[in-house]
């Protein structure tokens, strides 16, 4: 947990101020008792009622500075907490947003959720109570065991026992209670992914009646997350009842054996009073550490979660050899030289040896079964993943020493599972290109098919789409994300099973339009699909067979010497419409 506080450096003079302010507050809670003593001693005992008002008011003045500096010292130690919560969180953010596929793939998206909330939640509590327990609480036991001393040394033999007897309880239920609060955070890592998967899919469970099984799922992940939880506070819960047992048998032996010293005349009853208080102060310091113990263990295991992240390097990187030049745009001459993929910890490659080059100005088609990598290729192309062997290049450049930014820059990219974001339907094209016109932004709607139904919502570009796109159909959301790609102008598109969802009309209405664009601008459009009709009119056609490539033509070629090809065709056309 030390290495994430290197982001406190900012906040060096509020925590000063903090540190300052709990020193204070500290003298003068510790001060307090001695001044109680001083009026039962000297202001009771001899009747001395105008020492009794002038001791009164200086403790009146000290409890108010006290209570000054507690309120000061809270606002300091929230704010530094807070900013700190928000500065991590941030870093934890911009990790994440630069990892690669693999990586997220690894960590899993409901667990990098919770390490950017609840674990640093759990930190930024935890750094909260250090600031105002962890300092004040060593400064009370100290301080109190002094003064304890300093009025009545013998009294002390009570707190030599009691003491020890209580912060060896604390050792040992703090050093059981570690490895469940690490459990938690696992557990609960569980119970997110239940719930985002319940939530996100939440029409296909309706649609099987999956909704109890659904529930039983969360019922078992939360029941396990409960069942640790109480463990853990059950752990934590015996705390209490050892530090009051042993703070109510301090209390009696005190006033037992003060009594005797008292009646001894060795000791006096106010300075009897203020070694309760000290006596109480001391304890309740070690109840404050004993708060510490119970959130330290959990905030560590959230720390190390987030160290984890913020330790993981990315595989997909900018090389030192990639010259930043993100304005440049790009012919689009896509070459895959002899490449092969395996994914990571799959046994078999997902490609074999590809090779093939798409060329601007050209439709370059991939289609071949599922599972056979046509998405994969994309994937590559985009630098989501680096080839295992051979090369990707990018008017002749390996893309490995092409900055990302400028490799991105120059594709437009439609992925297999569309993905809008809430706001307009203005906000979601202009999501391709930041500066796009309104006049950009029809005209790439009106290429994608998508200026009719645009036209026919209230507000019209304006109109609102909600989180996900669950208020446009699938293949409105389809068209959408074309329009998006389109927007940007890029030299490279890449359509992933882009026109699924759209009638054979709309398809062949969409591929015209984006055709005649390519031609006008010479991009490079490569279409991954599963539809004979949406590849057939390619200039060049690549078939995948089990992460090979089984043929490579156009479609009267491949119907001439490619079996695969033509067995695809043969289960989606008539003999009329194959002839």
């Amino acid at each position: 947990m030390m290495r994430l506080f290197r982001y406190l450096k900012s906040y060096k003079w509020p925590i000063a101020i903090v540190l300052a302010l709990v020193f204070v507050q500290s003298l003068s809670d510790l001060y307090l008792p001695t001044l109680m003593a001083d009026i039962v001693d000297i202001g009771i005992v001899h009747g001395d009622t105008q020492y009794i008002w002038k001791i009164g008011g200086i403790m009146l003045f000290v409890a108010a500075g006290g209570g000054f500096c507690s309120i000061g010292a809270s606002y300091f130690s929230s704010q530094v907490a807070t900013g700190f919560g928000r500065k991590l969180r941030a870093r934890v953010f911009k990790q994440v947003e630069h990892f690669s596929m693999q990586e997220i793939d690894q960590i899993g998206t409901a667990s990098l959720i919770t390490r950017t909330t609840n674990d640093i939640n759990q930190v930024q509590q935890v750094l909260i109570m250090i600031l105002r327990i962890m300092v004040a609480a060593p400064m009370m036991c100290i301080g109190g065991i002094i003064m304890a001393l300093s009025k009545d040394a013998k009294l002390t033999i009570v707190l030599a026992v009691a003491v020890p007897i209580l912060a060896l309880a604390i050792f040992l239920i703090a050093r059981k209670g570690l490895p469940l609060f690490k459990a938690i955070q696992k557990k609960l890592d569980k119970l997110n992914l239940v719930v985002r998967e319940g939530l996100t899919g939440i029409r296909v469970i309706r649609s099987f009646n999956r909704i109890e099984k659904e529930q039983n799922r969360f019922t078992e992940a939360n029941t396990d997350l409960m069942d640790t939880a109480v463990k853990v506070n059950r752990i934590m819960a015996a705390l209490m009842p050892i530090m009051m047992l042993t703070f109510n048998l301090s209390a009696v032996a005190i006033l037992w054996y003060g009594g005797i010293r008292i009646s001894n005349m060795d000791l006096q009853v106010g300075d009897l009073m203020a070694f309760i208080q000290y006596a109480t102060q001391i304890m309740f310091s070690l109840v404050m550490l004993s708060m510490i113990f119970v959130m330290v263990p959990r905030a560590s295991a959230s720390a190390v979660r987030i160290n984890e992240v913020l330790d993981v390097n990315s595989t997909i990187f900018d090389r030192p050899e990639a010259s930043v030049k993100t304005t440049k745009q790009t012919n689009g001459l896509v070459e895959l030289e002899n490449v092969t993929f395996t994914y990571p910890g799959a046994e078999n490659p997902a490609l074999s040896s590809i090779t093939f080059t798409a060329r601007p100005g050209q439709t370059t088609a991939i289609i071949g079964g599922t599972g056979s990598g046509k998405s994969t290729i994309l994937n590559l192309v985009e630098r989501f993943y680096d080839v295992t062997s051979g090369a990707i290049r990018v008017d002749g450049v390996d893309i490995r020493h092409l900055p990302l930014e400028q490799l991105r820059a120059n594709i437009g990219y439609v992925p297999q599972k569309v993905l809008l974001f809430s706001g307009s339907i203005a906000d979601n094209i202009r999501f391709g290109k930041e500066d796009a016109t309104d006049a950009e932004i029809e005209h790439a709607a009106k290429i994608a098919q998508a200026g009719d139904f645009i036209a026919s919502m209230n507000g019209g570009y304006e109109a609102h789409i909600s989180q996900g796109g669950t208020n446009v159909s699938g293949g409105q959301k389809q068209r959408l994300s074309i329009a998006r790609a389109i927007v940007r102008q890029p030299s490279i598109y890449m359509f992933d099973d882009s026109f699924s969802a759209l009638d054979f009309k709309t398809d062949a209405l969409l591929r015209a339009a984006l055709k005649e664009e390519i031609e006008k601008n010479q991009s490079t459009l490569i279409i991954v699909a599963q539809r004979v009709s949406t590849v057939m009119d390619a200039e060049q056609i690549i078939v995948l067979d089990e992460g090979s490539v089984a043929g490579m033509g156009t479609h009267h070629e491949l119907m001439q010497n490619c079996e695969v090809y033509q067995e695809i065709v043969r289960s989606q056309l008539t003999e009329e419409e194959i002839a």
